[in-house]
């Protein structure tokens, strides 16, 4: 109990005083391990569970959909949570602290349970709403069932991971996600192939790998890594204390929930032209979902640098950091944008390597999106600067944009124009209209930060 204040002020001093450069990157790097790891799980479902067949393929698109519905609920709560935490503890409020991290522990777990109970009650019916055809339905229902079972641990595990990153702990949320996910890799093949499990034994797999993470993840906080305790006795019964979690994670629910309405809206428009088209876009996707948490994750490294240090009034460090992060992410998403328009065609392969028409549709989408990659990071930066610092409707605007106000129209409109193309080009044209808008938000707010900064140099 003793050790506790001291290990705060030294985690406070390294948060507010280390130089911007190595301090965003030493909490970068582990989270952009984390979500690399996450992402290459979700690539490996897709690769063993495409050896099965070009349905299979397509089935775990339909059920991707799925798991974006849960991550919202998690992210919502997870970074309604470290956000408020970031800020909280430049202000050094403990106490304040652990009570918002523990209530959205314990808003995870009985939302990721309602999520299970409904899903599981109307799994037909919720199947065919996420774009399942046919012959894609039965594969889907299988993998999905398990999926469900899952969500508690899932919602739960996005909190506690958050609540490590807010505090600057990224390492040790590293190890909770990275352990899972490199656990579902292996399992992966064990269960569909060596048991003769299919589809089933990649939802499994995945259910294990997440029952994993919840388990180290928790181990973490009970054993007193953390500096935030996590405890009943903190659980907030007022209302309000879960309004202000929500109303700061929003922004994070509308990014999510609309990436799942996004993933319906393409498996539906590409069901149209058939599994193949379903399989080609499914694939497109986690690569793209693999490529963007680097993005996303060198993001997430900033966040906890920019709360602490604008709860604390350092607001050239906020400045520092932001620059140094969007600047960072332009280089990353350029070099790997390159890569992969250049390698499309053998990208696809891997997964469908029999499948002509998967891989034509499928490089086609790869290299326009590829293209958009560099015009990505302002938004990203943006939304997670303003949503760490408390401006939850600017955050909210600029994360329902990429798949939510620009990108639902395109996939809606284009196909009807451009066909095919248009479906393979939706996304990134939506990328390059939420670089437009969010340009004046960025310029408004570097103007803000250099008036505190007048305002504070005294």
């Amino acid at each position: 109990m003793n050790t506790r204040p001291r290990q705060s002020m030294s985690q406070y001093e390294k948060m507010v005083e280390t130089p911007i450069p190595p301090l965003v990157c030493s909490l970068a790097i582990p989270t952009i391990i984390s979500m690399l790891v996450t992402s290459i799980y979700n690539m490996a479902d897709t690769y063993f569970v495409s050896q099965l067949g070009t349905s299979a393929a397509g089935a775990v698109g339909i059920v991707f959909s799925l798991m974006a519905i849960i991550q919202a609920v998690g992210f919502t709560l997870g970074m309604g949570s470290g956000s408020l935490s970031s800020r909280l503890l430049g202000q050094k409020r403990q106490e304040e602290v652990n009570q918002i991290c523990s209530s959205g522990l314990f808003a995870a777990l009985v939302l990721g349970l309602s999520i299970t109970l409904f899903g599981s009650l109307f799994l037909n019916p919720l199947m065919d709403l996420l774009g399942a055809t046919d012959t894609i339905l039965p594969y889907a229902k299988s993998y999905a069932q398990y999926i469900l079972f899952g969500a508690p641990f899932m919602c739960s595990s996005f909190v506690m991971n958050n609540v490590l990153r807010s505090e600057g702990k990224a390492a040790y949320s590293m190890i909770g996600i990275a352990t899972g996910g490199i656990l579902n890799i292996l399992l992966d093949p064990i269960f569909i192939f060596i048991f003769r499990l299919g589809i089933a034994g990649a939802a499994i797999a995945t259910l294990v790998s997440q029952c994993v993470s919840f388990a180290i993840l928790l181990i973490i906080f009970l054993t007193g890594k953390s500096t935030i305790r996590l405890h009943p006795q903190y659980i907030s019964r007022h209302l309000n204390t879960y309004k202000v979690i929500i109303q700061t994670g929003f922004p994070s629910f509308c990014r999510q929930g609309l990436a799942s309405v996004a993933s319906i809206a393409l498996n539906v428009n590409a069901a149209v032209y058939g599994d193949a088209a379903v399989a080609a876009m499914s694939i497109t996707s986690k690569i793209f979902m693999m490529v963007f948490s680097f993005m996303l994750g060198f993001g997430q490294g900033f966040q906890p640098v920019a709360g602490y240090n604008y709860g604390a009034q350092k607001y050239r460090r906020v400045k520092q950091a932001t620059i140094f992060t969007y600047v960072t992410g332009v280089c990353m998403m350029a070099v790997l944008g390159l890569l992969g328009f250049l390698f499309a065609p053998q990208l696809i392969r891997l997964f469908r390597r029999d499948d002509a028409q998967v891989i034509a549709i499928g490089t086609i989408a790869i290299r326009a999106q590829a293209l958009a990659l560099p015009l990505m990071p302002l938004a990203t930066v943006m939304n997670m600067v303003f949503q760490v610092i408390g401006r939850s409707k600017k955050a909210t605007l600029l994360s329902a944009c990429r798949q939510g106000i620009f990108f639902l129209p395109f996939i809606v409109l284009l196909p009807v124009w451009l066909g095919l193309t248009g479906i393979e080009i939706a996304q990134a044209l939506s990328d390059l209209c939420t670089l437009l808008l969010t340009i004046p938000f960025a310029l408004l707010f570097l103007r803000e930060l250099d008036e505190k900064i007048s305002e504070t140099d005294y």
